[in-house]
């Protein structure tokens, strides 16, 4: 049985690494394999998805949704970007990196990515090419200095309660985490000047999404619908939006009447432009309407949680889902062209919409997307409501650091303030809730049962031992610790973890010594993604945005990385002797 357990595993990496399917799909798929093969019984699946760090980092999550909403995140921008002259770059950029750590050390730090993003990537001043990588690894840094930093060390801290042993403590993980992050922050000052220095503002603007051309008063197209009109069935183009008397109607509906001087702005492929030439009465004036569009432009990123991923607009109708018509897509350095609505999205990527008024009022605007227009944001807490918010946080993790209340129930009580105040409503609870980590997460405790149960981790343990046998224990654990990194690089933290706790877990027992510098490994090396923009949430952030390539995050992230995996296998024995 051991052997075709690890059989599995083989090919669940794989999968994870070819990312075809999602990574909730795919433990989920798999924790049910085991229960149904009886490696697992039916006890301990229950067990695993009401695992109370699991709960926790729930909890967590849902409270970030309020605390990200705080305009307080957005004046700290505002101040930390102030400078306006280009040798200032660099004090700009610690001080960024460094209020970024601390503030990503409590709360969650894709929050406070997400509210930052927009501040940094519009400001005049510095290109923001130069700042948002480091927003990003600084956030990465600083979340892994406490437990409640990221996801991972909460994810971490499940698997730690579930194998029966003592919780992680709040600020266990500091005493690696803080030097581990100072140096890396030192690394990056220097690494960051191999990063681009074009704006997003270097672009040619918003003119080479768009072409126009306008109805004349006897055109046969007058007095007929869109849809009559086929004008919805073109080769490469994709109707957004129609100027009748100086006034945008977007998005356009498919039974809307063409009037006489109308003019319809067409995106997509502008190359396919002799799409037009059938229309008889259809006067073509180039790619001027970006004037008239300047009002209702938007532009967004892709979340984490977006249901748009690898799905592509017409599949969704994202017209009617969103009002709003896309003008652009943006991944990376380059602008997708052709049809665009039949181009599988991904997470991060930059879309340029064309919104109706009501647009921001959607209720799933925030679950699929980080706004980075600043005329366009989400409604923020008011001054008395941001306070109590922070405040309460505040004093849930103090409390909880101290041994008052457990982290638990301070979630608990903060939870049901908020939404006793009003500051977060039931429906918002519901529209992002992250059940994908619960699936991911849950579904990984019971796939680690039963790598152990079955055998299968104490295979993966023996043949670390016989690899790094040679060198004792420490050899063994750094063979754990560069897993879970070449891991993390190629599938996802919370998926590195889950998949290499129950082999470290496994291996510190057949050396029968202390299991912490083993979770420790685990823990940090889960943290340790700074080469790929698909290494971390964050970092896809802010991939369109910055218009990087991959190898600007192998430039700027290398070095990080070394000096992070030399500093973490030296301190983590030290701070934690086995």
């Amino acid at each position: 049985m051991a052997w075709w357990v690890l059989a599995s595993l083989g090919i669940l990496l794989l999968l994870l690494v070819q990312g075809r399917f999602s990574p909730a799909s795919l433990f989920c798929s798999w924790a049910g394999g085991f229960l149904t093969l009886q490696i697992v019984d039916q006890q301990q699946v229950l067990s695993s998805f009401s695992n109370s760090a699991l709960i926790t980092l729930l909890l967590l999550l849902l409270v970030s949704l309020a605390l990200e909403r705080s305009p307080l995140l957005d004046t700290l921008g505002k101040v930390l970007l102030a400078e306006q002259q280009t040798k200032q770059q660099t004090r700009s950029l610690l001080k960024l990196t460094t209020v970024t750590a601390l503030l990503s050390a409590f709360l969650n730090n894709t929050a406070v990515v997400s509210s930052l993003l927009g501040m940094v990537s519009k400001q005049p001043h510095i290109p923001a090419s130069r700042l948002l990588i480091p927003l990003s690894y600084a956030s990465v840094l600083g979340g892994m200095t406490t437990l409640v930093g990221t996801s991972t060390n909460l994810v971490v801290n499940s698997f730690v309660i579930e194998a029966g042993l003592p919780a992680l403590g709040m600020f266990q993980f500091s005493l690696v985490g803080i030097p581990l992050a100072l140096l890396c922050l030192a690394t990056l000052m220097f690494s960051a000047r191999w990063l681009p220095s074009h704006s997003i503002k270097d672009e040619s603007g918003t003119q080479a999404y768009f072409l126009e051309a306008g109805v004349l008063p006897r055109s046969p197209l007058v007095g007929h619908s869109i849809a009559d009109n086929q004008l919805r069935q073109l080769d490469g183009l994709f109707l957004l939006e129609i100027v009748r008397h100086g006034r945008a109607l977007s998005p356009v509906s498919p039974d809307e009447i063409i009037e006489a001087n109308d003019v319809l702005v067409f995106t997509g492929a502008l190359e396919k432009v002799q799409a037009l030439q059938r229309f008889e009465g259809l006067q073509l004036f180039g790619t001027r309407a970006d004037n008239l569009l300047t009002d209702n432009l938007v532009e967004v990123v892709i979340s984490n949680q977006s249901e748009l991923a690898k799905r592509t607009l017409r599949e969704v109708d994202f017209r009617t889902m969103f009002n709003a018509g896309v003008v652009g897509i943006r991944r990376g350095e380059r602008r997708l062209t052709g049809q665009l609505g039949q181009i599988p999205l991904r997470v991060g990527d930059s879309l340029l919409l064309a919104v109706g008024n009501d647009f921001i009022q959607h209720r799933n605007i925030s679950r699929n997307f980080h706004v980075i227009s600043r005329n366009l944001q989400p409604p923020r807490l008011n001054a008395r409501q941001s306070t109590l918010a922070f405040v309460g946080f505040a004093s849930v993790v103090i409390m909880a650091a101290i041994g008052i209340m457990p982290l638990l129930n301070g979630l608990v009580l903060l939870l049901a303030a908020f939404l006793f105040s009003g500051i977060l409503t039931l429906a918002e609870l519901r529209r992002r809730f992250p059940f994908q980590i619960w699936l991911v997460v849950g579904s990984a405790l019971v796939v680690a049962r039963g790598l152990e149960q079955s055998g299968a981790a104490q295979l993966i343990a023996d043949g670390i031992s016989a690899v790094f046998g040679g060198y004792g224990v420490y050899g063994a654990f750094i063979g754990v610790f560069l897993l879970t990194l070449l891991l993390t690089e190629t599938v996802t933290n919370n998926a590195a973890a889950a998949l290499v706790f129950p082999i470290a877990l496994s291996t510190a027992q057949a050396f029968d010594v202390n299991a912490m510098p083993f979770i420790m490994a685990v823990a940090f090396g889960a943290s340790a993604c700074f080469l790929m923009p698909s290494g971390y949430q964050t970092h896809l952030m802010v991939y369109s945005l910055g218009r990087y390539r991959v190898r600007d995050y192998i430039k700027t992230g290398l070095p990080i990385s070394v000096v992070y995996t030399l500093s973490a296998i030296i301190l983590i024995p030290w701070v934690f002797p086995f």
